[in-house]
């Protein structure tokens, strides 16, 4: 850390940057600060994880920041409700066949590899 504080530029209002951004140090709350602000003001309204650090990534930087951002988002509980309301289901959904006549088709199902009954079956 000390070397990357050394190789930190001081910018005409005396902030100090790295990349042309603003550098925020680990020390205190700032990053906490602004994390909460970019993600749960009124002009943000929780963005995703790629959002936030695109965002980010223009202004400000600090070691590690990607993962923080990264782990911040995945600890908001209004966002793990949303995500898992728009998640894609596993494979493809195909509609049942209605059958024109009774027992026209017929389908059994095997489960099988049980452990064994008192009377030595293991399927269903």
């Amino acid at each position: 850390m000390v070397g990357q504080q050394a190789s930190l530029k001081v910018n005409t209002f005396a902030l100090r940057t790295q990349f042309g951004r603003i550098w925020i140090p680990k020390e205190g709350e700032l990053r906490a600060k602004i994390l909460n602000e970019a993600h749960k003001s009124r002009y943000s309204i929780h963005p995703g994880t790629t959002k936030m650090y695109q965002d980010f990534k223009k202004d400000y930087w600090w070691p590690g920041m990607k993962n923080d951002v990264t782990s911040y988002v995945s600890k908001c509980l209004t966002c793990l409700q949303v995500k898992a309301e728009h998640e894609k289901l596993c494979g493809k959904v195909q509609p049942l066949e209605i059958s024109e006549w009774k027992w026209e088709h017929i389908t059994i199902h095997f489960i099988t590899k049980l452990p064994c009954t008192a009377k030595g079956f293991d399927a269903i």
